[in-house]
């Protein structure tokens, strides 16, 4: 992984200062909070519903053990002992006390870990595939492109005040695992007839008030102009994006507006007086900047049949195996997911004891390195198979063996009203209520691939409209309601779900669930996935059985 130079740890060390005095002015009443406010926000401070929020920058997804044993240091020092993983592969923390969080960042800094650009209308973290570097599909690894736009938009000056957020995603596999098509900006890395890497450019994907799916605006661009054709990309947006309505900001609603023809001649005028300047990235670069994502000092090993090894041991391993171990592109080795999932514990969240846990486990079994997923799980990337058993035992009294990956109780969820002040609904206590009447695996098993999305409210931190299933929480005359909706998806088949009408409480949220799976279950064919039944089905079938009287 990227290590930092006494460059990049200057400048992290720096913002510690310039922050912590910022925020000594503002406490002592010099530094009045309308000017605090883009401050904090540039160093992902936010004020939620009842203490601050500080969102902590994981860059694409990637983490040593080294870092996670400070951020547990950090979650029992400074919070209440527990972080949240986010759909873009950053970590929450929800009880820092604002006096304290200079302290936070300096020991973030002291780790090559910084929160800056987690907020505001700036370009986020970028993310990718969390088995970047590992995955059976790869094509080409995303990691040093991805390490390569965070260092280009981190304090880029021109970008630092947009119309609105900004968010970059890269896929590098023929499985699209990081959501690219509903982001601002999406970027597929594929190898084109003569074997070259190129970059196909999506733009104008998202969710929100206003989803939509992104759409191709460069079909194959070279790598030495990515970096040029991004600032090209971010300029007009900057040029024409709407600063009157904050709704209407995204660079979404832009493309839509002038359509993404029209859009992609604009960013091509403005790209062919950037192209050959001196933000053409040179070889010299990207070499320095891959030679940090070499292959570990992997063993000369031979693939293990899981199958075998499944029938070999208890019923419970079996499950696991076939769900949170995944196919690796070196002999003899498997990527595990710990699904933070378990019945009754938030999605996303883990304790201290469990990070000190994990780190240490990462360092046995994964060359000291883990991953984040936009599903809100870690992963160990380079695992032994000949170890997987020896991990699942170490794994289940730290309740990270719940062999759901990818099944209905794997789901996405926002931390909703129980801590946003944003939310119109809670999305914690309803997942968890799903969790329970969901509880038997070989029903979730049976099901079968299933991504299951909660939203508090219409900003879709909880990617509510690309869930198969997806539930949005809305107020109605000050009561909490669910909108459910079906046929979402996140992949290369990118979807946005459809409303089956009108919302419902949270108490009957389960059975409605229920009445969808049974649904499924009557129409499916054999070896149809759910979203699969979805588009050949469509939407009404759902819709009667789900509002259908009582006879």
């Amino acid at each position: 992984m990227y290590k930092y130079d006494d460059y990049d740890q200057q400048i992290v060390d720096e913002r510690v200062l310039q922050f912590r005095d910022q925020t000594r002015r503002f406490l002592a009443g010099e530094l009045p909070e309308d000017e605090f406010l883009p401050l904090r926000l540039q160093n992902g401070l936010y004020v939620q519903r009842f203490a601050p929020m500080l969102r902590i920058a994981i860059p694409y997804g990637m983490v040593s053990s080294t870092q996670m044993r400070k951020l547990a240091y950090i979650a029992r020092r400074y919070d209440k002992g527990y972080v949240h993983f986010t759909t873009r592969q950053n970590l929450q923390l929800n009880w820092p006390r604002l006096e304290e969080v200079p302290e936070i960042l300096e020991e973030l800094a002291s780790v090559e870990m910084h929160a800056i650009q987690t907020s505001g209308n700036c370009i986020r973290n970028t993310t990718t595939d969390q088995f970047a570097g590992v995955a059976h599909d790869e094509i080409i690894d995303p990691r040093p492109w991805c390490e390569i736009i965070r260092q280009w938009s981190t304090f880029h000056p021109e970008f630092a005040y947009l119309p609105r957020k900004f968010k970059i995603a890269v896929c590098g596999s023929e499985q699209d695992r990081a959501a690219t098509q509903v982001h601002d900006i999406g970027i597929h890395a594929f190898l084109d007839e003569n074997n070259d890497v190129r970059f196909k450019i999506l733009a104008g994907g998202g969710l929100g008030r206003t989803p939509m799916v992104g759409s191709v605006i460069k079909p194959s661009l070279e790598p030495e102009h990515l970096l040029s054709y991004l600032d090209a990309v971010l300029r007009v947006y900057n040029r024409y994006g709407r600063r009157d309505n904050k709704y209407k900001a995204r660079i979404k609603i832009l493309v839509k507006a002038l359509t993404p023809e029209v859009f992609a001649k604009k960013v091509e005028s403005e790209w062919s007086h950037l192209k050959e300047t001196d933000a053409r990235l040179p070889q010299q670069e990207i070499d320095r900047v891959q030679s940090f994502f070499t292959e570990p000092d992997y063993e000369k090993l031979t693939n293990i049949d899981l199958t075998d090894l499944a029938l070999s041991a208890e019923p419970d391993f079996q499950l696991w195996l076939r769900r949170n171990v995944h196919p690796h592109k070196k002999p003899g080795y498997s990527a595990v997911t710990l699904t933070l999932k378990a019945t009754a514990d938030a999605p996303g969240d883990a304790s201290a004891e469990q990070l000190e846990a994990i780190s240490d486990l990462a360092d046995r079994f994964s060359f000291g390195e883990l991953r984040v997923s936009h599903e809100q799980n870690l992963i160990f990337a380079d695992v032994p198979q000949s170890r997987l058993h020896e991990l699942w035992l170490t794994l289940k009294p730290l309740n990270l063996a719940t062999p759901n990956q990818g099944l209905l109780t794997d789901m996405i969820c926002c931390p909703g009203g129980d801590f946003c002040a944003l939310a119109n609904a809670r999305s914690i206590p309803l997942a968890e209520s799903i969790q329970r009447r969901f509880d038997d695996m070989d029903f979730l098993h049976d099901i079968g691939e299933l991504d299951l999305n909660i939203s508090g409210c219409m900003n879709a931190c909880g990617h509510h409209h690309v869930g198969h299933i997806g539930i949005l929480g809305v107020d109605r005359k000050g009561e909490e309601y669910y909108q459910v909706q079906v046929g979402g998806s996140s992949g290369h088949d990118a979807s946005l779900g459809k409303i089956l009408g009108p919302s419902f409480k949270m108490d009957e949220v389960p059975d409605i669930i229920d009445k969808i799976l049974k649904t499924y279950v009557e129409l499916r064919t054999p070896e149809e996935r759910f979203i699969d039944t979805c588009r050949r089905v469509g939407v009404q079938p759902f819709k009667e059985k789900v509002y259908a009287k009582a006879a």
